[in-house]
């Protein structure tokens, strides 16, 4: 590696701007041009001003650069904005949704633009591979950034230097330069401009000849805080994607069933659904609703499972009551990291058609009650002492496919068709009809059997929000730390004030990384009060 021999012999590393033995800039041409080097790092070098050859340092330039974080920082907003246009999967306002659903969602309710958002993924984006990928390469970046300049910074404020060159006292911005005065000596002054900066909170460093002040130096620490926050941050993120570390699932539950919770052990049976509605009485003022009805609350009484066969492949549930109680809005349920949230409702939803079949040729006579569960109906149904219905097919949501066959648009019961065979054992009778839009269609026109409607059964469907964290802590942890740095960096200040002798004169220079004002008035006190005849010159104006 390349050297910079400084005029004082100190040999000093490539990409060291001020000699760190006596502080002269070892670019003299930039402090001829009035261009002081940068004080932010104390002129220390950098690894990525001091290593450029191999990939390792190539990769390591690349990152410790603070416009490629900026444009990573950019890419990421950007990327979160687009992922805010419509709602990403997991809130789907539709009960179990398969993936031919969820495409069929985005293109019914958003059109071209969300066939698109589907196609790209977008739909999944905070969990997709190339959103976590530049959340690693912000990591990567704010890691290598903080080291490539940590660790100059904390070798230059280790050991600060107080015999300064000439040369670096007078590039600071605030400087003055005067004949030492000759009725005292130059311990004594030193000894008078320590008591007076003493009293302002400096912290001193002293020789013989000279005297170095400093406070707030803590506040440089400030920005590194806030990258030791934001990965922290990051990692709790990132760690959310790992299996057990979180789950944000959405279930349907109907009441009276028992559902399993995805990517669990759990199973949560919805008990009871209800909606509480304010009354008349409890209104501070009449208000007109127009028939309508304000919700006081939406409540679901829930027990939660335990599956202890979870484990074990192709085996059966065997369940077993860990939790019950209500679940109110902003009152989950809790059992150890999972929580269930109220979060949906839809109520007074088909959940069974009812009909009761007959014997038409025989004067309409009632030979017993079919119940047709829309969610899972059974395949056979025994109606009455040999007579049985067989279901032969079902759609849910029934339509005519391009094909001219019949398809269903979703899962969800909104348009039930049904086709069954009615079988008489006793007469050997065998007839095919078909429910659809409310209509009785037989195979037969002087069909033996029919079928009555009756009033079908109606559901209240809950749903609700299932939660585990357990990274959750670590993001706090992150956001608290980062949030120290800030007020470190943004309510103090670094300032360092030097004062020397040399050549029989009195050198004082001071230099603050914010704040030129409050640090000159701090100066021009100290100059009053040991009664220098000084003029500061305040390059910081210029």
């Amino acid at each position: 590696m390349d050297q910079r021999k400084c005029e004082c012999g100190h040999t000093n590393p490539v990409g060291t701007l001020l000699c760190e033995s006596c502080g002269k800039p070892l670019d003299i041409e930039l402090v001829e041009q009035k261009e002081f080097p940068d004080m932010r790092y104390e002129g220390m070098a950098r690894r990525s001003q001091t290593y450029t050859t191999r990939i390792v340092d190539r990769v390591w330039n690349t990152f410790s650069s603070v416009k490629i974080a900026i444009w990573i920082i950019v890419v990421i907003l950007v990327a979160s904005g687009l992922g805010t246009i419509f709602p990403q999967q997991q809130f789907i306002p539709v009960p179990v949704p398969t993936e031919l659903d969820v495409e069929r969602f985005y293109t019914d309710t958003y059109g071209v633009l969300g066939t698109i958002y589907y196609q790209l993924g977008m739909h999944n984006m905070y969990s997709s591979w190339w959103f976590v990928t530049l959340l690693v390469m912000l990591g990567t970046s704010l890691i290598i950034c903080s080291l490539d300049r940590v660790i100059p910074l904390y070798k230059a404020l280790n050991k600060p230097r107080l015999n300064q060159h000439k040369s670096f006292l007078k590039g600071q911005k605030l400087y003055a330069e005067a004949p030492k005065p000759a009725d005292r000596s130059e311990q004594e002054l030193l000894e008078q401009t320590a008591q007076a900066l003493k009293k302002k909170g400096y912290y001193l460093f002293q020789t013989d000849r000279a005297l170095l002040a400093e406070k707030g130096r803590f506040s440089r620490w400030g920005p590194y805080i806030n990258h030791i926050g934001l990965i922290l941050f990051l990692i709790g993120v990132l760690m959310r994607s790992l299996p057990g570390f979180h789950l944000d699932e959405y279930v349907w539950v109907r009441e009276g069933e028992t559902v399993p919770i995805p990517e669990t052990p759990y199973y949560v049976k919805n008990v009871a659904y209800k909606t509480e509605y304010y009354t008349e009485e409890e209104m501070p003022q009449k208000l007109d609703l127009n028939g309508g009805a304000i919700a006081k609350s939406y409540q679901t009484d829930a027990i939660l499972y335990l599956n202890r066969n979870a484990d074990i492949p192709g085996a059966k549930p065997d369940l077993v009551e860990v939790k019950s109680g209500p679940i109110i809005v902003n009152h989950p349920m809790k059992h150890e990291s999972i929580y269930l949230y109220q979060s949906g409702f839809q109520e007074m939803q088909l959940g069974a058609l009812n009909f009761t079949l007959l014997d038409v040729k025989n004067g309409n006579k009632e030979i017993g009650p079919i119940k047709l569960d829309l969610y899972n109906p059974e395949r056979d149904i025994q109606v009455a002492e040999g007579y049985k219905v067989r279901v032969l097919d079902y759609f849910p949501d029934f339509a005519m496919g391009k094909d001219g066959k019949p398809i269903t648009q979703t899962n969800l019961p909104k348009n039930p068709m049904f086709a069954m065979e009615i079988v008489s054992e006793r007469d050997a009778i065998n007839e095919k009809v078909v429910y659809l839009e409310g209509s009785i269609l037989t195979q037969k026109n002087d069909a033996q059997f029919g079928l009555k409607i009756s009033m079908p059964d109606l559901i209240d469907i809950t749903g609700l929000n299932v939660r585990t964290d357990k990274a959750l802590p670590l993001v706090w942890v992150g956001s608290f730390i980062f949030m120290i740095g800030v007020v470190m960096g943004f309510f103090w200040q670094h300032r360092r004030i030097w004062i020397q002798f040399q050549d029989g004169n009195i050198l004082i220079a001071g230099h603050t990384n914010k704040n030129w004002f409050g640090l000159r008035k701090e100066v021009e006190g100290m100059v009053q009060q040991t009664n220098l005849s000084v003029t500061l010159e305040d390059k910081s104006k210029v």
